[in-house]
């Protein structure tokens, strides 16, 4: 079997890098949903202080390991086997990161993720959030709109999440929005302190 490849992960594996290089700092960081594991190989040489623990869900493991296994770097721990909706890991991350995985996940999942991240970060920990926003029930982008419907024609669980929502979901677990960057493609990278 040949390694999986994501031509976004790849796209924007260097701008997230250079957003998260303000934040970075050291200790532990859980990837939730590594996919391919472009960026857990690209990220964790980057930031040698960071422990970086990719996770996927059990029917990607294989492809994700593959990518482990091609590029190890000592920051990078071995994959954890995480479902949302599943067992988390005990341990408790002074950062989490999710690309691409809330549009995805349905809106119960994302509240139960939010929800999850939250009771495995440490007080003064941070998460970080990338993907397609909508900003007060609108579309930032045509192209955006056109991957909202392309993600409902799949399943009518999936779509473009509002940002005042994801933000609120946050607010119930205590934790507020640091900062909302710009990046590239109508994508945003959301910081939560």
């Amino acid at each position: 079997m040949q390694r999986p490849f994501s031509q976004a992960a790849e796209n924007n594996k260097g701008p997230i890098a250079e957003v998260l290089a303000r934040y970075l700092d050291h200790g532990d960081l859980l990837e939730i949903g590594s996919g391919t594991g472009q960026h857990a190989i690209w990220m964790a040489p980057r930031f040698p202080d960071v422990r970086w623990y990719p996770s996927e869900q059990p029917e990607n493991m294989t492809g994700l390991n593959r990518w482990l296994e091609a590029h190890p770097s000592p920051s990078l721990q071995a994959a954890t086997m995480l479902r949302v909706q599943g067992r988390w890991p005990e341990h408790r991350f002074r950062h989490v990161y999710t690309a691409n995985t809330f549009h995805i996940l349905s809106r119960p999942l994302v509240e139960r993720c939010v929800q999850h991240l939250c009771e495995h970060l440490t007080p003064q920990a941070r998460a970080y959030i990338y993907g397609p926003f909508n900003y007060q029930g609108h579309y930032t982008g045509d192209g955006n709109r056109r991957f909202d419907l392309h993600l409902k024609s799949q399943s009518l669980s999936m779509g473009i999440r509002d940002q005042e929502w994801v933000v609120a979901l946050f607010a119930r677990h205590g934790r507020v929005l640091l900062a909302d960057h710009a990046m590239p493609a109508n994508n945003r990278l959301l910081v939560f302190h």
